[in-house]
């Protein structure tokens, strides 16, 4: 299926690992150009170099921690100079929290804050002028499961990727009237390396089955028993970007297979 994107301009935070590698392959296979941000600048010319060799696309690229301000317009300044803005934005940077309510500090509180939503507030308002000078375009936000259903270890994770959702929906409805269509992702348990990191180490002193752990949490959680690939998720985020989602605004859409247990 052409989904139409060939020639347009993506900017993907987080885009080295995980959820975001993946989109930024997904979309890059389709003739999309990338501008990818994420904080590890080795990570980040080693990825660029090897999706612009296999699949002939331009790929520019910002470190930084978009958590902070600078970063976030170091991002445009770059979609600016090397594209004259861009055509799609995926915010996917983001990190799970452990914490109690008690315990935990206000540092942490507004790290993950502006981590989770100020980052997606200040690439809106950066990035939306140029969309509207190039016709339009597609805001995508990669939330969790975890917006609607908590769970109970990370509750800074679960409070600021709800107020991600609610952002997007108030954005999807601003942005509307100038061909900007904003929706949500919300995925359930996806194998991505700090899933694997995490396993290992609370497996590492009861024999190592760090894929066994995994497994269980997957029977645990999840009807369809097993965790997602980063591809399959992925693989929604490239949809949504395209005009076959045309009529798609301001909704979060939920790969999960059947984790979430409400309707």
């Amino acid at each position: 299926m052409d989904l139409g994107l060939k020639g347009k301009v993506a900017v993907i935070t987080g885009g080295t690992v995980g959820i975001g590698l993946a989109i930024a392959e997904g979309l890059a296979a389709e003739g999309v150009n990338l501008l990818l941000s994420a904080r590890d600048q080795t990570r980040l010319e080693r990825e660029a170099a090897r999706i612009t060799a296999t699949f002939g696309v331009r790929v520019e690229i910002v470190a930084g921690d978009v958590s902070a301000a600078a970063a976030v317009d170091a991002i445009v300044a770059k979609a600016e100079s090397a594209f004259g803005g861009a055509d799609l934005l995926i915010n996917n940077a983001g990190t799970g929290s452990n914490e109690t309510i008690q315990d935990a500090s206000d540092e942490k509180w507004d790290f993950y804050w502006n981590l989770h939503v100020m980052a997606a507030v200040r690439l809106a308002r950066g990035l939306v002028p140029a969309m509207r000078r190039r016709g339009g375009g597609v805001i995508l936000h990669n939330a969790s499961i975890c917006a609607t259903q908590p769970l109970g270890y990370e509750p800074i994770y679960n409070v600021t990727k709800a107020a991600l959702v609610m952002f997007s929906k108030n954005l999807a409805n601003e942005v509307v009237g100038d061909n900007i269509r904003v929706n949500t992702v919300n995925p359930g348990l996806v194998l991505t390396p700090d899933w694997v990191k995490t396993a290992k180490e609370l497996t590492a002193e009861t024999g190592g089955d760090w894929e066994g752990h995994l497994q269980s949490v997957a029977d645990e959680f999840a009807p369809i028993k097993r965790f997602a690939s980063p591809a399959e998720v992925a693989n929604l985020f490239v949809f949504l970007c395209s005009d076959r989602s045309s009529y798609c605004v301001g909704s979060t859409f939920y790969a999960d297979g059947g984790m979430l247990r409400t309707i």
